[in-house]
């Protein structure tokens, strides 16, 4: 399972945090908005969720459980997994430094 650090995942959140706070302030303020919403695209990415409201609760969770509770939770989670692959396929090989 390829998870981001639970600090840069805590970065993230306190900044979209902060985005979110001025932006409910300022609501026109068009620099705000799309700093929000930049932030937010941050944590889709960083949290493998297609809308940031989705990615702000899957990162609290990460951040206050274990990996495996947060496996457990978050079934539907679209990360994948990462590390062996297992055996490759039957079938011809070639030989190595040639071809056979």
């Amino acid at each position: 399972m390829l998870l981001p650090a639970k600090a840069e995942v805590a970065r993230h959140l306190k900044r979209y945090r902060a985005w979110e706070r001025v932006m409910l302030a300022a609501p026109a303020d068009r620099t705000a908005r799309g700093n929000f919403e930049d932030s937010g695209y941050t944590l889709c990415v960083l949290m493998g969720k297609r809308c940031a409201r989705e990615a702000v609760e899957a990162a609290e969770l990460y951040l206050r459980t274990s990996l495996v509770t947060y496996l457990r939770e978050n079934p539907q989670s679209q990360h994948r997994h990462v590390g062996r692959r297992g055996p490759p396929p039957l079938g011809r090989r070639s030989a190595p430094g040639g071809s056979s």
